[in-house]
């Protein structure tokens, strides 16, 4: 008896890992309008997020830089491979949250949590203060 319940304890342990692990965000992903892949991965004892691929990757036959940086010294780091995603922690509910993230757009850099909706759905909202006032992105794993 002592036996099957240590089995179901462990059945039960490595079940509950296999479907955490199935809505864990590491992956390669796409935001909603499709210009760019982001690879969230794990950092430390936190996820990040760096960008992977452009859909244009060039600006006048040379390949796009961080030109919108408040920093005048990170105005020329290349967009490609940069890392705009921090310090993400496991909150539960398929929850990553206390991280921030850069918009090389605006060149601001926002709070920002990460919800896993489905295995390859991610919600993915940027804020500042409380994270009622912000916008949300939707995201597809691309892998």
């Amino acid at each position: 008896m002592r036996k099957r319940i240590s089995f179901l304890v462990a059945f039960m342990l490595f079940a509950t890992y296999s479907w955490s692990q199935s809505l864990s965000p590491l992956g390669v992903w796409t935001n909603q309008d499709g210009k760019a892949e982001f690879e969230i991965y794990q950092c430390g004892d936190k996820l990040c997020g760096k960008i992977v691929s452009l859909k244009d990757p060039n600006r006048n036959g040379k390949p796009k830089v961080d030109e919108n940086n408040p920093v005048q010294k990170l105005q020329t780091r290349p967009l490609m491979g940069m890392v705009f995603m921090k310090g993400f922690e496991y909150e539960g509910d398929n929850k990553w949250d206390d991280g921030t993230i850069y918009d090389p757009e605006s060149g601001k850099t926002y709070s920002c949590y990460m919800k896993i909706l489905s295995k390859n759905k991610m919600e993915v909202k940027g804020y500042i203060g409380i994270s009622l006032l912000g916008k949300t992105q939707a995201w597809t794993r691309i892998q």
